[in-house]
């Protein structure tokens, strides 16, 4: 991977586990570096980034401290992301993952051509969430 992109990525994980970039702008960052997807997953406690030429970068993430929960809680989950979609007083990306964790979310895959998330628990269930207009 290129290193501005490089670059981009490192900072956007950063940013999101800092609270210093929105997810608005993290997506506009990754996709203006060519960045297409990411995936985070929470057991391994990594982000890796994938770029329109196929290449890849794997980061280290914090770690989410809240056991997945055998059961994925679709509600749960949902309620997590609007409290992201609307930056409700309190949010955290941090808390975000524990609250998903607790969920039963294992990780998530973000397409931003296909502006959708889709999380999934330990069993393969999954949840997609379109990014709001």
């Amino acid at each position: 991977m290129q290193e501005a992109m490089i670059a981009v990525a490192t900072a956007c994980r950063d940013g999101a586990e800092s609270g210093a970039m929105t997810f608005p702008q993290i997506v506009a960052a990754l996709a203006g570096a060519g960045i297409e997807s990411y995936a985070v997953d929470f057991r391994r406690q990594t982000i890796t980034y994938f770029a329109q030429d196929g290449d890849s970068l794997e980061l280290a993430t914090h770690r989410v401290e809240t056991a997945i929960a055998p059961r994925f809680d679709v509600a749960e989950i949902q309620a997590a992301i609007s409290e992201a979609q609307t930056l409700a007083p309190g949010y955290t990306y941090r808390g975000f993952c524990e609250k998903a964790a607790a969920a039963g979310c294992a990780g998530y895959v973000v397409s931003l051509l296909g502006r959708r998330a889709v999380y999934f628990g330990r069993t393969a269930e999954t949840h997609a969430e379109h990014f709001p207009d």
